[in-house]
């Protein structure tokens, strides 16, 4: 039995994961949906990377898990990625779903220089907090109207997570990984993900969807899930 602890990207909670949770316990495994600080119904606190990183390692540690799989959509693949060499031995296998990844001294705004200055704008707009970008982004990543509507109705993401630095103490292609690559948006992984893929430690796995697989292909997103699980 594994132990996921799932954690998804900017303004959503642990209630993303709702479709994808009953089918990775139906495989009789440990299921622990993480809302980091700030979201959801911990919503309003300001928060850096690292406390995010925190609220991860917490709960590995809090709940003495073993056999974790750590699995991280878009921002969180940042926090998540540095949790995963935090939690030494008791990690089985991370999981990057068509996220960013860290770089030791980089945040999520300087891996993104085509967008950063949109992101800095809507922070200092709006009280230090990222707003969800309006509905019409969202097009063409398969998802419908009622799921547009929660991801555009969800929690302003704390602006320090965005733009504080990644802190790594080894590689992160050292680390056991899987990288799910969602089509819709993009064919092809950037730069970082490509070199990191060279490693033999980590795989490619390609989803035919957008970039929040979690609604608009959850129980394809839990097969992978489980199969990630027994490499």
């Amino acid at each position: 039995m594994s132990e996921y602890v799932l954690v998804a990207g900017t303004w959503l909670g642990a209630w993303a994961w709702d479709e994808v949770v009953p089918e990775l316990q139906a495989g009789g495994h440990g299921v622990h949906a993480v809302t980091l600080s700030g979201l959801a119904e911990r919503r309003g606190v300001e928060a850096g990377q690292q406390a995010h990183v925190a609220d991860i390692v917490d709960v590995v540690e809090r709940l003495d898990l073993r056999d974790v799989v750590l699995v991280g959509h878009s921002y969180a693949g940042i926090p998540v990625g540095q949790a995963a060499e935090r939690i030494g031995d008791r990690l089985a296998r991370v999981v990057f779903v068509d996220s960013n990844v860290p770089a030791d001294g980089e945040s999520f705004v300087s891996a993104w220089p085509d967008g950063r200055a949109m992101v800095e704008r809507s922070i200092a707009e709006n009280g230090g907090f990222w707003a969800p970008l309006g509905a019409a982004d969202y097009a063409g990543q398969g998802l419908d109207d009622a799921q547009i509507a929660r991801i555009v109705g969800s929690t302003p993401h704390p602006g320090a997570s965005l733009t504080e630095p990644a802190e790594l103490a080894r590689p992160l292609g050292e680390l056991p990984a899987t990288y799910i690559k969602c089509l819709l948006d993009g064919a092809e992984p950037n730069n970082d993900v490509a070199a990191l893929l060279k490693s033999e430690r980590w795989e490619l796995v390609r989803m035919d969807t957008g970039h929040w697989p979690m609604f608009s292909q959850p129980h394809e997103l839990a097969r992978i899930l489980l199969d990630a699980a027994r490499k």
